[in-house]
């Protein structure tokens, strides 16, 4: 048997495809949109993929279980209690896909979400009855467990789906060995959980030991816990959910019909008929010059992520990105189903050389200049744009704190005459947030080089 994990830092996502080396048929679980990666591994080990499992409707992302059935021909199975547009063979408690060595039996695990389902994995060269493996979607993670608030606008009731939970991890998964590895679908930074782990593997024995869920208490008390506490979901969240029901363009169809380049007027067009300008370069770069108007997401960070929070998704995209990494920006997107991608600037900044009056540029300053300004008889407003756990560990004297994913909803408490003093941790977040200021008439916007990190460096006050 074959039990390869893929990992995808920047959504904290993982997928898994598992093998038979004898009759050359593999199974992908929970896999990306983007497939190339699983394809690629089964010609390497002389794999045929057969069979894609979701373990849920994923809210994070859009998954590429239509991508390899397209592909492949491969056959779709979710668990029983899920509704799709798509074909795809329902999975019931102990319902078992047997292929050479390897067995997967599927346990109904709701909870996360309705339809949720875990799989156990049995390398049968090594035992019949003894379980090598357990992927357990999101209902159990490294540490914790997987949040059941994220249906609420779907009509779920989260105390509810949290009392399932409760069932699922205590009648179900808890009741499997120690030595079980656990494989989850999200890492650490996903937000489908409030306290996830780095690590991306563990074994049942370890989860029963230290996951701070899976200790002994009450219904009531667990459901108070789990419901409380959680991060705010980007609003991408219930629509990709959604989504991974609906029957879809592939992502290679949607690509072909998004990468085209545009010249520098045809964008202008777009931008003065609403359609937003993404530029997907480093924030130091943006910072030193960019189309006015336009807002910085990086492909360096959690670039999904922001995007399918700060953009909307009923207007077109428009991309200007280092050249080369045009296709890049919309796969990206692609992954959460931002599929509204009109085009990119064609040579990307460089198509503005001769236009300096359609560039502008934020202001960056380091922690020392920034603190003198602070310090000042007519001090800027130092805006915050962290989380509200983030600020109340350590923040800035007399700062304000609007959490980046709020800050568009917020403008009306910023003065409109008052320059603003924009950071968050390290300037990956501080630079979306000065862009969208600009974009909204805010004229007098600087960052702080290097964040809060770079602060505390220079040893300025903060307050704990």
């Amino acid at each position: 048997m074959i039990l390869k994990q893929f990992y995808l830092n920047c959504l904290a996502h993982a997928s898994y495809l598992i093998g038979d080396e004898g009759t050359q048929t593999a199974a992908v679980v929970d896999p990306q949109r983007d497939i190339d990666q699983y394809l690629s591994f089964a010609s390497e080990h002389g794999l045929a993929i057969k069979h894609v499992f979701l373990t849920h409707f994923h809210a994070d992302y859009v998954a590429g279980h239509l991508e390899l059935r397209d592909r492949t021909g491969a056959r779709i199975y979710l668990g029983a209690a899920a509704q799709a547009e798509y074909a795809f063979t329902p999975l019931h408690d102990g319902d078992v896909v047997d292929f050479g060595r390897v067995r997967l039996k599927a346990l109904e695990t709701p909870g996360h979400t309705a339809e949720s389902i875990s799989i156990v994995v049995y390398d049968r060269d090594r035992s019949d009855t003894e379980p090598h493996a357990v992927l357990t979607g999101d209902t159990l993670f490294i540490g914790d467990v997987g949040r059941p608030d994220l249906r609420v606008a779907l009509g779920w009731s989260a105390a509810d789906l949290g009392g399932l939970l409760y069932e699922s991890l205590r009648t179900k998964l808890l009741t499997l060995p120690d030595a079980s590895l656990v494989y989850p679908a999200h890492g650490a930074g996903s937000l489908c959980g409030k306290a996830i782990s780095k690590e991306t593997v563990s074994t049942l024995g370890e989860q029963r030991r230290s996951n701070y869920a899976l200790q002994p208490m009450s219904k009531t008390a667990f459901v108070e816990m789990v419901t409380t506490d959680q991060p705010d979901a980007p609003p991408y969240f219930t629509y990709d959910a959604v989504l991974n029901s609906k029957e879809r363009p592939t992502l290679d169809e949607a690509l072909a019909r998004e990468l085209n380049p545009m010249t520098l007027d045809q964008v202008l067009a777009l931008k003065e008929v609403g359609a937003q300008m993404l530029d997907t370069r480093d924030p130091t770069e943006f910072a030193a010059a960019h189309l006015a108007g336009s807002v910085n997401i990086g492909l360096g960070g959690q670039y999904a992520t922001w995007a399918g929070t700060v953009l909307n998704r009923d207007r077109p995209i428009v991309i200007i990105a280092d050249p080369g990494r045009e296709s890049e920006s919309a796969v990206r997107l692609g992954r959460i189903g931002f599929d509204h991608v009109v085009g990119y600037l064609t040579d990307g900044l460089r198509s503005l050389e001769s236009r300096p009056d359609l560039t502008a540029t934020t202001e960056r300053v380091s922690a020392p200049l920034a603190a003198e300004r602070l310090a000042a008889t007519d001090p800027p407003l130092a805006v915050d744009v962290r989380t509200p756990r983030e600020c109340e560990a350590k923040r800035i004297k007399d700062s304000v704190n609007i959490p980046l994913n709020h800050l568009a909803e917020r403008l009306a408490e910023l003065p409109a005459n008052r320059p603003l003093l924009v950071f968050c941790a390290g300037g990956y977040r501080s630079s979306i947030a000065a862009s969208l200021l600009q974009r909204h008439g805010f004229t007098h916007v600087t960052e702080i080089a290097g964040g809060f990190a770079a602060w505390e460096t220079a040893h300025l006050p903060v307050i704990s």
